[in-house]
């Protein structure tokens, strides 16, 4: 069994959820319901399973202090602590991210987004990525609508290009919001620029790992999906209480 102790886990739940108004207009996306929990409960709860202790809440807006009256110290979750910082605004994933540096402090990290449900265990994908010695790891799953994400093309069983949000998919594959890093990645998302968008994106930081031979995938083995639009929100509640039955 690999060793977690050196390993950090972040969850970035700083958006704002706008396409989810009305239902974000008095609250966080991430503490929306998701069937019978907080949205934020079930990336914790990922994390958790896969033997990560040590793990930091990237929050914002107006209802922040609501995750902290929320989660508390984690103990519920079998943490004896949690850590939160603070987004001011929307700047992209890749910018919440860099607020987590000094909780990271040059560990290994698995940074999962707070709006990212699935139905399996990722354990046996950080287990491969800590073996690693350098380097990154993303976890695909092939959508019907890969033009919403990162698209990853993928040849002889490795990643050729990641494209963000393409018109015109080169794959079916979509690139999660479970990413794995080494302790560059922080100086790597200093480097970057915002997008047409205005955001630093995470597909940046994926394809400066890619140029340098040093990101490796996984194809997630059960469902997956995000909860950013109404539809996907109902699509994870379905998900979730299905699970949840079938695990009693």
């Amino acid at each position: 069994m690999a060793d977690m102790s050196g390993l950090k886990g972040v969850i970035l739940a700083g958006g704002l959820g706008k396409r989810l108004e009305p239902l974000t207009r008095i609250t966080n996306k991430h503490l929306l319901p998701i069937y019978n929990k907080p949205m934020v409960y079930y990336p914790l709860e990922t994390l958790v399973e896969a033997g990560i202790k040590d793990i930091m809440i990237v929050t914002g807006g107006n209802n922040a202090g609501d995750f902290l009256r929320l989660i508390g110290n984690g103990q519920e979750f079998g943490l004896r602590h949690i850590n939160y910082t603070y987004q001011r605004g929307e700047g992209g994933i890749a910018e919440a991210l860099r607020l987590a540096e000094h909780f990271v402090d040059g560990s290994k990290v698995v940074v999962i987004l707070g709006d990212n449900l699935i139905g399996c265990s990722i354990k046996k994908y950080v287990e491969k990525f800590l073996k690693q010695e350098k380097g990154a790891r993303v976890l695909l799953k092939e959508v019907k609508d890969p033009e919403r994400f990162g698209v990853a093309e993928i040849k002889d069983g490795k990643i050729l290009s990641i494209e963000e949000k393409p018109k015109k998919p080169k794959s079916k594959y979509a690139v999660t919001g479970i990413y794995m890093y080494d302790y560059r990645v922080f100086d790597i998302a200093k480097t970057l620029k915002p997008s047409e968008r205005g955001e630093l994106e995470i597909t940046d930081v994926n394809n400066f790992y890619l140029k340098r031979g040093e990101l490796y995938y996984d194809t997630l083995s059960g469902w997956w999906t995000d909860c950013g639009l109404p539809e996907t929100l109902y699509r994870a509640a379905t998900l979730a209480r299905r699970k949840a039955l079938n695990d009693k």
